[in-house]
């Protein structure tokens, strides 16, 4: 097992390694300009993310697609990635990983686009779309649209169930001193009771969670840098000045070079947002949409949600705590995380706890659709209640074994779902354009489009 582990880890870095950050980066800037800067729509795809597209095909809500994406996104990493980007990187990395979400919304657009313009209708009367249709219907590469359904099928398992029960369930016995098999029972049985009732239940569950996970996290980070107003202003300047000139952040921190920064605090950026990863235009093609053109704006705003505010707040909470209690070690990502919100009286701690608790819970709800969706595209019907219950039952095990080895076989399964949607992405960002440029800049978004 350990041969298996050191293996895993040198495929992850590999994967996850400069190539594929400039790749990914790449993408998110050639897109934004390629489709005239999307971004600039933000304002409007909130506007639609709550509102109703009446009698559009689809079998959730465009609000309801938004929240599933969003459960599946924000997770741990929020927390605990941006506070290893910020170990290794120095305070720089929390601008670079601004800046790649802000980036990453235009390929989260694209994505969106792609998934409701090829979604089919499966013959249990559902919607089902995703990178693995446009590679099959839009590129007719239906081997690589395979390859890309049992990479997400793996992930599934990985980073969207046994890594988070496990998170859940370490920590719920480190704080309070609960056996880790009766949370683990706890989570497969409040996780199976959505799970089984497939995609309409994970959405209205999803509707009523995450607005409130997010909006309560939000909050508590904003209350904490209340409690350290007087160094607020100079995390920031701390954070746009060490993320261009290597000196600024002092002798202090770990990271020593722009060139740390960025690669930290992009990476970050990018597996946080997954932007460019492919799952999200899972839950979009499920979408109650009149064309592409909304749904994608729709999409898009999950981005700026999850990097430009939560992981925003959390790297400029962590910064100004660490300028605030100088003997804070920040050796180690998930000790900073832990040291610093613990310093905040009153708020800190629990906040932290209910952050990690949640943001793991609702991937878990997101990712078994992603999973089960692949599935479904790799044999259709009687497949779905099999996934369904094998999940939930590597739930229960992710909350009591070891998973160091897991962790790193997650991590390539995510590589390796990104290799096939970017290239749908670039050979098939002609057609994004000109669905973009007909609907979005000509202003027809409320007309309906006959596919």
């Amino acid at each position: 097992m350990e041969t298996i582990n050191e293996l895993f880890i040198e495929l992850s870095h590999f994967l996850w390694g400069w190539p594929m950050i400039v790749l990914l980066l790449g993408t998110h800037i050639f897109l934004t300009f390629r489709l005239r800067i999307p971004q600039r729509k933000l304002i409007t795809g909130i506007r639609l993310s709550v509102k109703k597209d009446p009698g559009a095909n689809g079998d959730i809500s465009q609000f309801g697609a938004l929240a599933t994406a969003l459960a599946a996104t924000i997770g741990t990493g929020n927390i605990v990635g941006v506070a290893t980007a910020v170990a290794l990187g120095g305070p720089g990395a929390v601008l670079w990983c601004w800046l790649t979400g802000v980036f990453g919304m235009a390929t989260k657009y694209a994505e969106g686009l792609l998934a409701v313009k090829y979604r089919v209708k499966g013959k249990d009367g559902r919607w089902y779309g995703g990178p693995m249709y446009a590679l099959e219907h839009g590129l007719g590469v239906k081997w690589l649209a395979v390859l890309f359904a049992v990479f997400t099928v793996l992930a599934s398992f990985g980073i969207g169930c046994t890594v988070q029960a496990n998170s859940i369930a370490l920590l719920a016995n480190e704080t309070f001193g609960i056996e880790t098999w009766l949370v683990g029972l706890a989570v497969s049985l409040l996780a199976g009771g959505v799970i089984l009732g497939g995609v309409k239940i994970i959405a209205r569950v999803c509707t009523l969670f995450v607005p409130f996970m997010a909006l309560f996290y939000v909050i508590g980070c904003v209350v904490i840098l209340i409690f350290n107003a007087p160094f607020v202003v100079p995390a920031l300047n701390l954070i746009v000045d060490s993320a261009f000139n290597p000196d600024a952040a002092g002798g202090g921190f770990v990271g020593g070079s722009v060139m740390m920064a960025a690669r930290y605090g992009i990476a970050r950026g990018l597996f946080s947002n997954e932007s460019g990863m492919g799952s999200a235009p899972i839950v979009a093609a499920a979408a109650q949409t009149r064309n592409p053109v909304r749904q994608a704006l729709v999409s898009s705003t999950g981005t700026f949600w999850d990097t430009v505010v939560i992981c925003a707040l959390t790297g400029v909470v962590l910064v100004s705590s660490i300028i605030a209690y100088p003997d804070i070690s920040y050796a180690d990502g998930a000790a900073l995380t832990k040291v610093a919100f613990s310093k905040i009286p009153y708020v800190g701690a629990p906040l932290l706890t209910f952050g990690i608790l949640t943001f793991a819970f609702s991937t878990i709800l997101g990712w078994s659709y992603y999973g089960e969706s692949a599935v479904n595209y790799l044999k259709e019907r009687n497949s779905n209640r099999f996934y369904r219950i094998l999940y939930i039952v590597a739930l229960y095990l992710g909350s009591i074994v070891s998973l160091d080895t897991i962790w790193h076989v997650a991590d390539c399964m995510n590589a390796l779902m990104t290799i096939p949607n970017l290239i749908s992405l670039l050979l098939l960002s002609g057609v994004i354009a000109r669905e973009t440029n007909a609907y979005l800049w000509a202003g027809r978004l409320d007309e309906d489009m006959k596919e």
